[in-house]
């Protein structure tokens, strides 16, 4: 005879798997990490204040990068990624020199919220190594790929030269983006100038050195 019993009350809801389960822990630490070397700094921040700060044992923080400065590209990689893709998707209509502007003015504001945070990046980013310092370059490959879409729409448009390589220009301008960021990290320009001072370095590239 089939049983008649309904069944049992409070089981509907799934178990969480373990990869849901290691995506918050993940989220937990990630957020920890952030609040941390947002306020108090990075250098001044250990891991182990950020295992405590998250509630996990501090072996666990290296389940999700491989050393603290792979910790911080684990922080800023959302945020970038948050910044450029907010920015591509208003892009405006108007020159590429403009249209380039729009798109780094969002990750500057970025920067300029999280000035401790944004500066330590900068700073560690060249030596930077794991799975989220991958996950970082990963992203900035993808963007460069979106900085020379820029320059292709611009030569459909006559605005530049039709015998310019897209991709080659693309990294010339992230490596001028680069180097203002350098510029900001030496003292030199203040964060709230960044913008002009990008302006005035891609509008050398621009023209060129030729009178």
């Amino acid at each position: 005879m089939r049983s008649t019993r309904s069944p049992r009350k409070g089981k509907s809801s799934s178990p969480r798997t373990r990869a849901e389960m290691r995506t918050e822990t993940r989220d937990v630490v990630r957020q920890a990490a952030f609040d941390l070397f947002s306020t108090v700094g990075f250098d001044e921040t250990t891991t182990q204040a950020i295992a405590d700060r998250a509630g996990v044992a501090g072996g666990t923080v290296f389940v999700h990068a491989s050393d603290k400065v792979d910790l911080l590209s684990l922080v800023m990689h959302d945020l970038l990624e948050e910044a450029t893709t907010t920015q591509l998707a208003s892009l405006p209509e108007g020159a590429l020199i403009d249209r380039l502007l729009h798109v780094f003015r969002g990750v500057f504001a970025m920067y300029g919220k999280h000035p401790k945070m944004a500066a330590a990046f900068v700073r560690t980013l060249p030596g930077a190594r794991g799975p989220n310092a991958d996950r970082v370059n990963t992203l900035t490959f993808t963007f460069l790929n979106q900085l020379s879409l820029l320059v292709e729409e611009a030569q459909r448009k006559r605005e530049v030269s039709q015998e310019l390589n897209p991709t080659l220009c693309a990294q010339n301008v992230f490596g001028l983006y680069f180097m203002t960021l350098m510029a900001w990290l030496s003292g030199h320009v203040p964060i709230n100038a960044l913008e002009m001072f990008l302006r005035s370095s891609l509008e050398l590239q621009i023209r060129g050195f030729r009178p």
